[in-house]
């Protein structure tokens, strides 16, 4: 995606004798900490830069699947090495009992993950990711209830249970499964292949097929216990030449899902995944993203966490603090609620040399 640098222009300025000299200094100060500010702003931006939030679905069943997070659709030049380091702390609390159906989701989930990119050739990569999972009853449920006391909100009626516990539970007429014990380990690593089908100075557009190994623990919820394979086209644009300066990305893509041992025949299998990032770019160092990602349910289930498809917003700041090196911190909500977990705190460490 072609780059365009912004230079600032420090202008010579030179004090004017009028009726009130005493400003003239004051105008002198002011355009040289503009101008310092926008030199200090202008610093080249990595080739690829241009990524997506990195955002995965955290909830206890959802986050079984490999469903992938949105990425560039464009690829680096062949031979170029790009890696990530992403950390994400997710909080669970659904407590939901219809028909002869109960579920309880309780608990806190840390995933750290190393994701690797290599172009093999132009317009091909293979992008590996290795999680690590850790399940717990957390820290967070007292600062998340301060928050609904604050605001007066709804808290789905996690105040009246004990703080920091951890148990994912459900019971059902064809599937069943428990889990309360801590638990940490390696997850479930996917690898993809992507083909770059068209790019320009302004637009990317390209598709992957990915598949998701078992390496996980199914017992320890660090996985399902089986393969998934799927199939995503991508595209992306880049308009910070206009007079908006804003980068977009979008996904639609297809995940056929093995069967899992914990889910039982309630499991769905077929399942879509979509999602949209919008960059607002302030600068060469800073950037605000906002996007949605949406998939369907993992379940056959008439209890919303199970059954319903699952939308989330994530909105965060990047920050390019060195050349080839990048900041993100954001925050993900549930807005189809109950569907994903309550809140997640994110943060990525990108190298785009």
């Amino acid at each position: 995606m072609a780059q365009y640098a912004r230079r600032a222009v420090i202008p010579a300025v030179r004090g004017r004798a009028d009726a009130h000299p005493g400003w003239a200094g004051v105008r002198v100060a002011v355009r040289r900490l503009v101008a310092l500010v926008l030199a200090t702003a202008a610093l080249p931006a990595a080739s690829q830069d241009n990524e997506p939030l990195y955002a995965k679905n955290l909830s206890p069943v959802s986050g079984l699947f490999g469903l992938p997070s949105q990425r560039f659709a464009g690829t680096g030049p062949a031979g170029a090495l790009d890696f990530s380091l992403h950390t994400s702390v997710a909080n669970n609390y659904i407590n939901e009992a219809r028909g002869d159906e109960q579920v309880n989701l309780d608990g806190e989930t840390l995933r750290l993950a190393l994701e690797l990119r290599y172009a093999i050739a132009d317009n091909w990569d293979l992008q590996l990711e290795v999680p690590w999972l850790d399940h717990s009853g957390g820290n967070l449920d007292s600062l998340i209830d301060n928050w609904h006391d604050l605001w007066g909100m709804s808290d789905g009626g996690r105040s009246a249970v004990d703080q920091d516990l951890l148990d994912f539970s459900y019971a059902g007429p064809s599937a069943e499964f428990g889990f309360d014990d801590d638990a940490s380990g390696i997850g479930d690593t996917s690898l993809s292949l992507t083909w770059q089908f068209a790019r320009d100075e302004i637009f990317a557009a390209s598709v992957s097929a990915g598949y998701k190994f078992g390496t996980g623990n199914e017992n320890d919820f660090l996985g399902s216990g089986e393969d998934d394979a799927y199939l995503v086209a991508r595209f992306s644009g880049d308009h910070r030449n206009d007079e908006i300066p804003l980068r977009w990305h979008g996904q639609l893509g297809y995940l056929y899902a093995g069967e899992s041992d914990l889910l039982g025949a309630a499991q769905e299998q077929d399942l879509w995944f979509a999602g949209l990032s919008m960059d607002w770019v302030l600068s060469e160092r800073w950037s605000l993203i906002g996007q949605i990602d949406a998939h369907a349910a993992p379940m056959s289930s008439e209890v919303t966490a199970l059954g319903d498809e699952a939308v989330m917003l994530t909105a965060g700041a990047r920050w390019r603090f060195s050349p080839g090196w990048a900041v993100d911190l954001s925050i993900v909500e549930d807005i189809q609620v109950e569907t994903a977990p309550d809140v997640i705190f994110q943060g990525s460490l990108r190298y785009r040399p």
